[in-house]
């Protein structure tokens, strides 16, 4: 299995049916600043549902329909950042399948969100965010549709606990705000077992907190961190926390089950809720 730190390429998840402006530019802007290729997909998924006809022609203009739609993308990619290697793949196959399988050597993979509802995204066999940000073995940008407004000067946000998904958020949290140049802001989100007991534990957690991210601190001198311990909702918190940031970054428990229906329940609440772009880590 790739380390994720050692894929050379972003793999992009392209939908010709939808505006993908918004995620090209993040994906064209990251591939820009860590000086790695892109990958821009269309995946055709098979027609079962068509019976006793020959889908061929169907398939054969969806291909058609995908190469035109990446031939648009590769080119808006170019005249953002001229120097970015970008390649192009129509491939067969279920979209968040092939995803999955090609995140074994990818550095990150980049998708536009649908906006469906929890059980649209569940059934709905073109959905993509809830199974490739459970299963890929490599990070997860989820990026929104609408133009996002974010605060000067940038920060990020990552959720921190002392589990080792979390640790495994922070190393590509503080990476990602030493690259731009931003801020990070550090939440552990909890609730006391009793209001009597909100001050002193407070003060605990935010020294395990400090603990945590200090070796990180260390290493990137140049990140301007706050550590903040709110009482509350951790997806309420992290996405309130988020609200005008470049990004909020979360690790992800476990491989994910099928379908990604074992996505944690942080991360899942944070896809829905949160404004701004969504980076999902996996533990390697």
């Amino acid at each position: 299995m790739t380390n994720s730190a050692e894929g050379r390429e972003i793999l992009v998840g392209i939908d010709p049916a939808r505006d993908c402006h918004m995620l090209l530019a993040w994906a064209a802007d990251e591939a820009h600043r860590r000086r790695l290729p892109l990958r821009l997909l269309v995946a055709v998924p098979a027609q079962h549902h068509i019976e006793h006809v020959d889908a061929s022609p169907h398939m054969m203009a969806q291909r058609q329909e995908g190469a035109r739609a990446l031939e648009v993308a590769a080119s808006w990619v170019r005249e953002r950042h001229a120097a970015i290697e970008v390649a192009t793949d129509v491939l067969d196959g279920r979209p968040a399948q092939i995803l999955i399988r090609l995140s074994d050597r990818a550095r990150m993979i980049v998708l536009g969100s649908r906006h469906l509802s929890r059980t649209e995204e569940f059934l709905s066999a073109g959905s993509l965010v809830v199974p490739v940000s459970a299963q890929a073995r490599c990070p997860v940008v989820v990026v929104g549709d609408a133009e996002h407004v974010t605060q000067e000067p940038p920060y990020l946000v990552v959720g921190v606990d002392g589990s080792e998904p979390s640790k495994a958020a922070l190393a590509l949290a503080f990476g990602e705000a030493s690259l731009r140049g931003a801020a990070l802001r550090a939440l552990w989100v909890w609730q006391p077992p009793s209001p009597k007991d909100e001050p002193s534990l407070v003060q605990t957690q935010r020294t395990l907190l400090s603990e945590t991210v200090a070796g990180w601190a260390e290493k990137y001198p140049d990140v301007a961190l706050t550590h903040e311990v709110p009482v509350g909702h951790p997806v309420e918190e992290l996405a309130r926390a988020a609200d005008h940031a470049l990004a909020v970054v979360v690790g992800r428990r476990g491989d994910g089950g099928y379908m990604g229906m074992r996505l944690g329940s942080v991360v899942h609440g944070l896809l829905h809720r949160a404004h701004c772009p969504v980076i999902t880590v996996p533990v390697r």
